[in-house]
Parts: structure tokens; sequence; C-alpha cells
């Protein structure tokens, strides 16, 4: 498949795709919508940033231009990646007359119960709220034949399982699924087995390893020092800049010291109505301001192509979440940077993400005796439980072993900065 034209799809969508000036395929793309045009349930594994939307969207646009009453699916983690693939679909759509329906937590209910009144043949939408509009029986799904379950891996990790075993158990037995997911674990292959029809494998590229034009550096931080180091890092780097931490207080107080450090910055986190969600988007977005700090909520589903600069203040509680987050950047074949703190609490997390992106990792010194998988200790000379991971020696700052991808920040390039505050006050963690 080396254009679109040449996968006989429906005038209106090729009129769309000319329009929207979709040329040439991705690599996801040239595997998915082939399989897909022709009625096969697909098991997609793809990085974030391959043009997966479109690998999945195309050939379900296709399939509800050339039919009259089936209608399809879309089931997505979260609100703004649910915003985004809608988006995606209706630029698609065209002229086509294809009523669509965005279903998704904080849009206000009635205008969502409006739009299925019209009854509309695609439905967007987030897991809990789907199963909201199927208990009350304003969503029916008699009439689905196109399903699509995007980003299972994080649904899953969300806590969606039973809301995405009652959509299944709900659609007609005879219907096309595409399922795509970050990674396949075993409690995705065991959906897959009980839930798709003799599905084909589809992957593009290594979907643990981090896109190759991110440059990856990680710094070792000391827990009181995150912010200062994190303000050096502020004024050595030009661009937008995506800073990610742990929990929504966090992400708040955040924001309020860059804000007072004279740094444009604003937040966004599960706990945000999604009008005000959207309104931070679309300012940073445009430029608005330079810094968003988010939570996981923000790692996956933000396609913003102006992210120069991703931040892990924290390092994610999952390993797969870390290629998320890095993914955010580096977007429609631009380049960008991902800067990774660590500090001496994260040596099992930092373990965890290396061993996801290189399954040969061994974490320097091995496991000693008595620990608990990911409690490991490190030794800069490699010798097993000689040397806590926080102690130094002959004065000398201890640093990472050095891996493939990563490159290590020497923090004496800042020594002479001077201070980036000149004012203080108590910002208690």
């Amino acid at each position: 498949m080396e254009n679109f034209l040449s996968l006989n799809l429906e005038p209106t969508l090729i009129e769309s795709l000319a329009k929207i000036n979709f040329k040439t395929p991705t690599p996801i793309q040239a595997k998915a919508i082939p399989i897909a045009l022709s009625g096969k349930d697909i098991l997609g594994t793809a990085q974030t940033g391959t043009g997966k939307t479109a690998a999945f969207g195309i050939p379900l646009i296709n399939f509800l231009l050339k039919t009259k009453k089936e209608t399809a699916l879309i089931i997505t983690p979260t609100r703004e990646l649910a915003s985004q693939v809608m988006q995606t679909m209706n630029n698609l759509i065209g002229r086509g007359n294809i009523r669509s329906s965005l279903l998704i937590g904080g849009s206000p209910m009635q205008k969502q119960l409006k739009q299925m009144r019209r009854n509309p043949r695609l439905i967007v939408g987030t897991p809990g709220r789907i199963n909201d509009h199927l208990k009350r029986r304003t969503l029916d799904l008699k009439n689905t034949s196109f399903l699509v379950l995007d980003e299972v891996d994080r649904m899953l990790d969300m806590g969606f399982t039973p809301q995405i075993n009652q959509v299944l158990e709900t659609v007609p037995r005879k219907h096309q699924t595409l399922l795509f997911s970050a990674t396949l674990p075993g409690n995705i292959l065991r959906l897959a087995e009980t839930y798709l029809n003799n599905p084909e494998r589809i992957s593009a590229g290594p979907t643990s390893m981090p896109i190759e034009k991110i440059k990856q550096e990680v710094l070792k931080v000391k827990s009181g020092d995150k912010y200062n180091q994190l303000i050096r890092e502020i004024y050595v780097r030009k661009g937008s800049i995506l800073i990610f931490v742990k929990t929504r207080r966090s992400a708040e107080k955040m924001v309020k010291r860059l804000k007072y450090d004279d740094h444009d910055a604003d937040a966004i986190h599960g706990n945000l109505r999604q009008n005000k969600r959207d309104r931070v988007i679309k300012a940073f977005r445009n430029n608005h301001f330079r810094i968003l700090v988010g939570t996981d909520v923000a790692s996956r589903g933000l396609d913003i192509p102006a992210i120069k600069h991703v931040i892990n203040f924290d390092l994610p509680q999952v390993p797969e979440d870390f290629i998320h987050r890095i993914g955010r950047t580096a977007r429609a074949g631009s380049e960008g940077s991902a800067l990774s703190f660590v500090g001496d609490e994260d040596r099992g997390k930092w373990n965890a993400i290396q061993r996801l992106i290189d399954p040969n990792f061994k974490a320097e010194g091995g496991q000693r005796k008595g620990r608990k998988k990911g409690g490991r200790s490190f030794d800069r000379r490699g010798r097993r439980g000689k040397k806590r991971f926080d102690q130094r020696d002959d004065n000398k700052e201890k640093k990472f072993e050095k891996k493939k991808g990563f490159k290590f920040k020497d923090k004496k390039s800042f020594k002479k900065k001077g201070k980036f505050s000149k004012r203080r006050r108590d910002f208690r963690n």
C-alpha cells in the first residue's frame, strides 16, 4: 500500500483525505487499513504518535459510508483522547451524511441525550459514560457492526475491565472488532481470545521502545533539590514543556510555584471539569502559555505537535506509562526531548522502566538476598551490595550506569547559574 488511492475507498472519503492532506500512509496504517477493509478483526500494537487513529478511522468511516443502518462504536480510556478521536472522525466524514455523538464524563448529560435522540451512527466515548447510557437505555448497540477498542492496556489499568466486558457482551455476536494497545500483557491477550474472531496480529515497530527521534536524558536528583533543578532545566530549554507529576495536588502546587517564579503555566488533571480541560489544552496548543503540568491523564490522548520537551518530574507508577509520557513529544516526525528526574527513592521504578525498554537489562549489582523484586541496590563499580544507592566515593557524585538511548546530564554545568528565584515563599510538600 503506497497511497490511499489504491484502496478503492468511497469517493466522499477520498475527498476528505485530500482535504486534510492525507497522502502517504504511516507503517501502522499501511498494515491495518487493508486488513480492516477486508472485514477481519485486528489485534494491533503500535507506538504512540504513529497515526493509529486514522488506521482504524479510515476503514470505519468507509464502512459507514457503504452501509445504511449499521453503527460503529469507538471506546477510549480518557476524555481528551475521545475528543481528539471524534475530531479526526469528523474530518474523515467530511461531506458524508453520518451523524455522530461524543459520550464522555464531565460533559452535560442533557446535551448527550439530545444527540442520542437523533440516532447517531458513530459513537465515540469513554467506558464509564458509555455504560451510563447503556443503563439508562439511551444507547442501543443492536446495530453495532464495527467496534474499536483503543489503548486497551490503559483502560484495563484504569479499572474499566467490567465496563469493557459489558459492552462486548452487549454488541451483536456478528461484528468486526479492532483492538489496539501499546503493549499486550496476558489480560489483553485473554480478552482478545474471548471476544475477537481469529484476529490478525499487526505491529508497527517495537512498542516498548521510545520513538527514535526523542532525545532522552536522565538526571539524578535529591528530593529537596528537585524544584531548583527543574527551574534550571526550564531556563536552558526553548519551546513548550510538558511536566509530569504524581497527583492533582502536586500539579496545582507546581503551577502555583512556577507562576510565582514568573513562568507561564497551567495544569491538567482528572479533577478538572471537561470545559476547563478543553480550555487549558486549547490555550496550550495556541501558545498562550509555555508550560503544561499534568498527571498521567495527559500521558495519553494529547496530540499537540508543538510540545518540544517532556520532563518526568515524578516517574510513573506503571512502567508502560513512561512510553506514553515521552511520546507526547516528537509527534508527526518532529524532534523532541524527554528528561527524567530519578532520585534515591525511584530506583525500583527506574529499573522497571529500563526492563520494559530493554528486556535484557539488569540492575547494577543484581538483586540482593532478602529483597523483593524491584528493591535492588546500586553499586557505582558494579559489585553487589557493597555501596548503597545514595553513597558517595572520594567526594565525587555517583552516576547512573549509562544505558543505550539515554544521555546522563552533568550537574556541574549548572554551578555558576546563580539563584533562580528572587523571592522566597514557603511551599511545603
